[in-house]
């Protein structure tokens, strides 16, 4: 298991495009990924559903916690830590 913390910094957080972009990458590798709320008691949901990010209500500044498991769980959260530290613009 690999996993990450980081903020959302986009100012519409992860909201339909967004969340869109995000589930879509979280698609592209073979590891189950979850993304849950950096808060006590908060449900990690699976990052590939774009209805489980879009219910979670994750708005700017939100410290969130990425979490993958399997054979590319690295490569995976590092891509979706990037993807949100670069505020969903690609280079």
């Amino acid at each position: 298991m690999y996993k990450r913390q980081t903020f959302l910094t986009n100012e519409t957080g992860l909201h339909a495009r967004p969340a869109a972009e995000f589930a879509a990458l979280a698609k592209s590798f073979q590891s189950k990924i979850t993304i849950a709320r950096r808060a006590q008691g908060s449900e990690a949901v699976n990052a590939k559903s774009i209805l489980s990010i879009l219910a979670q209500g994750f708005t700017k500044n939100t410290p969130i916690e990425i979490c993958a498991e399997g054979p590319d769980e690295e490569a995976a959260v590092n891509a979706l830590v990037t993807l949100i530290r670069t505020e969903f613009v690609k280079h």
